[in-house]
């Protein structure tokens, strides 16, 4: 599997960073080393200490080029880290040694590196300042202070500078560093975001202009033919091509434009615009929404607006044609975390229940059942009551819009 290239630059700095610190430690903890056995005239286990850690963590650091493990190379020197650090500070005056501060730099190491190892080598080093602190207390001694008397002041001064260098010298100036990358990375990022939002907001805009060029065109054909049924045909595919340029235009004039959209407004104006379209001004047809504030993906709000649109369309041309006080319902509820019940219905004359996709030639009521399999759902009809009621119930879809003959 090929690793993200962001992946890979943060891993690249781990690597740098782990390598740097184990090159420079190494280099240093000889130097050390050599200096407590020529100059401070400290003997026995401090300088050997130094010398040993510097040179199994020096080929350490290079095997790792070999097997290019970098959690296996890590955790040998940092557990050989907190093993040199223990025994020098055991020899060097326990839990008042200048050099048990080393054992907070292999903390900051471990956090460095990833939260798990950070929280793994904080609680072991805790516990190792407590035992070497119950060890001092104690009577039980295996250990002396081996740094001589007049060394102890040089001992406590390049144990500070050693531990300084570290955590600044090579964790602060590549943490810098990457700090510098990972901002520039940023600016990077959101610049092309930025671009690409602009660019998306752009393709929303001419979406929602060619299908209202294309709304325009059947309405100028449909004025055009004499032939009442073909007009209202092309009337019906109008309409179809509006539902579907308002979701364009809404994500278009919203300033989050690339959330999802908010269900209830979209079929308010859905609703008003096919109740001014088929029935006019001239009469007053009541709509009765009840959706609370759900945001669903424009692939299920589509397929929606085309079922909302073909079962009002129906209701206001036949089902409640001759009712004086017309009623639709449209109501949406969620059942869990991805379905969606939607009620729709109007106190119509309704149809037969002899009436349905296979019996019928009508495109919409086979659009209905399509769009309802499109949204892996189902629909059922009330026959209990008056006029025209589903019941849809459908899964929220993040994909590609399909043809509804699929």
């Amino acid at each position: 599997m090929k690793v993200p290239r962001k992946d890979t630059y943060r891993l690249q700095d781990k690597i740098d960073l782990i390598l740097k610190v184990n090159y420079n430690s190494s280099f240093f903890a000889a130097i050390f080393g050599l200096v407590c056995y020529f100059f401070l005239h400290i003997e026995g286990v401090i300088p050997y200490t130094f010398l040993v850690y510097a040179f199994i963590n020096i080929l350490n650091t290079l095997l790792y080029k070999q097997h290019q493990r970098l959690v296996l190379t890590y955790n040998l020197t940092s557990i050989l880290s907190m093993l040199g650090a223990i025994v020098i500070t055991m020899y060097s005056g326990g839990i008042e040694s200048p050099f048990v501060f080393v054992l907070a730099i292999i903390v900051f190491a471990g956090y460095v590196t990833t939260k798990v190892f950070g929280q793994l080598y904080l609680i072991l080093n805790l516990a190792v300042l407590t035992l070497l602190f119950l060890y001092d207390v104690g009577d039980f001694k295996i250990s002396e202070n081996t740094v001589p008397e007049a060394s102890r002041t040089w001992f406590a001064y390049l144990s500070a500078v050693f531990a300084v260098y570290l955590l600044g010298g090579v964790f602060g100036k590549n943490l810098l560093r990457a700090h510098h990358k990972l901002y520039k990375s940023r600016n990077e990022i959101q610049l092309r975001i930025d671009e690409k939002e602009t660019l998306l907001k752009e393709v929303h805009h001419r979406v929602k202009n060619n299908l209202q060029t294309v709304s325009s065109l059947l309405s100028l054909q449909s004025r055009s033919i004499d032939d009442s049924k073909i007009s209202n045909i092309i009337k019906s595919s109008q309409n179809r091509v509006v539902s579907m340029a308002m979701v364009h235009e809404m994500l278009y004039k919203r300033d989050d434009y690339l959330s999802k959209i908010e269900l209830e407004p979209y079929v308010k104006e859905l609703c008003d615009y096919l109740v001014r379209s088929v029935e006019g001004s001239g009469r007053d047809v009541k709509v009765n929404l009840d959706i609370k504030n759900y945001k669903l993906s424009i692939d299920t709000v589509i397929p929606l607006g085309l079922i909302i649109n073909e079962t009002i369309t129906n209701a206001l041309k036949y089902g409640i044609a001759e009712v004086p006080n017309g009623e639709i319902h449209v109501s949406v509820e969620k059942i869990n975390d991805n379905r969606y019940s939607m009620y729709l219905g109007d106190n119509g004359i309704g149809y037969s229940e002899e009436i349905n996709p296979k019996t019928s030639n009508s495109l919409g009521l086979k659009l209905i059942y399509n769009l309802a399999r499109q949204l892996r759902g189902s629909i059922t009809r009330d026959y209990s009551k008056k006029g025209t009621h589903y019941t849809i119930e459908f899964e929220e879809v993040i994909e590609q819009f399909n043809s509804v003959d699929n």
